[in-house]
């Protein structure tokens, strides 16, 4: 018992300093995030030790993907930095990185009470954030459409009783009228689902990627009224494609990446041909320069 109760300790002791090291670098405004990475136990949500820790390849290396690196043993000290964890290596599928969903849930700014869809649970982790800051008075909806992940998930979110993990996926109608939408896998564009669940004023944060892999984590907020959203993106972004949703070709969302203005867009658009201030058509919807 006392052997567990130090185990306990060092990995509370070890979460805070983690807390702090990926909230900081982030420039995290709400501190409640801080709080949520120092609260909930990462080695719940990687399986047992012995983990893959996934580091990026060096620049000579880079187009032949990450390097996974085997912990020796099962101190919680190697979980507990700015690292990807491999759930599955040979399909790519990892808990991401801990100071870009610290950006994130900064920028999606999940509140108590809200109820919350995530799509691409994994195992659970970054649902167990989300369920710390919308609290017992909120809800989580968590889609995972791997249905051996779903089953991690569930049993990994059981302290979490406000949370739901549906193991199907996340693109699909019906899905519940939502004030967050936070997802977790590349997609060429939005989902018409995830717009539709959207109730006013509320906020969807995705990979906007093409196939050709980097992309930005775009987020969009649905108005009252009227066909153009707010919009902006808040980071570059590398995820795996979203599993349910056609990956559509399209080299020129790939061109509009590979000018490095993401800061220019500044709304979303579904209706009236594109204008002069188009950065990217995606045919039915279109980003502008333009203040909504």
């Amino acid at each position: 018992m006392a052997g567990r109760s130090d185990s306990e300790a060092r990995s509370a002791k070890l979460r805070k300093v983690y807390a702090a090291l990926v909230a900081g670098p982030a420039s995290v405004a709400d501190r409640r995030i801080e709080a949520a990475f120092a609260a909930i136990p990462r080695e719940t949500f990687a399986g047992p030790a012995p983990w893959t820790i996934v580091t990026p390849a060096p620049r000579r290396l880079r187009q032949r993907g990450p390097v996974y690196v085997r912990t020796p043993d099962d101190d919680p000290a190697f979980l507990y930095q700015d690292v990807l964890i491999a759930l599955d290596a040979e399909r790519g599928i990892h808990i991401g990185q801990p100071s870009l969903h610290a950006l994130c849930l900064d920028a999606l700014a999940p509140q108590p009470g809200e109820t919350v869809l995530q799509v691409g649970a994994g195992s659970g982790y970054y649902t167990a954030l989300l369920a710390h800051l919308v609290g017992p008075t909120g809800q989580v909806h968590a889609f995972e459409i791997d249905p051996d992940l779903a089953a991690r998930a569930t049993a990994n979110l059981a302290p979490w009783p406000w949370v739901r993990v549906c193991a199907r996926s996340g693109v699909a109608d019906p899905l519940p009228a939502a004030d967050a939408i936070y997802v977790n896998a590349g997609a060429t564009r939005p989902a018409r689902a995830w717009l539709k669940a959207l109730r006013p004023g509320g906020r969807l944060l995705f990979p906007l990627q093409s196939g050709q892999g980097r992309g930005g984590m775009l987020l969009l907020q649905r108005p009252s009224g009227g066909a153009a959203w707010p919009a902006r993106f808040v980071s570059f972004a590398i995820f795996i494609p979203l599993r349910g949703m056609p990956q559509e070709d399209a080299p020129a969302l790939a061109t509009a990446f590979g000018r490095g203005d993401l800061p220019a867009v500044r709304s979303f658009r579904l209706a009236g041909p594109p204008d002069t201030s188009c950065w990217y058509d995606g045919g039915d919807w279109w980003l502008s320069t333009r203040e909504p």
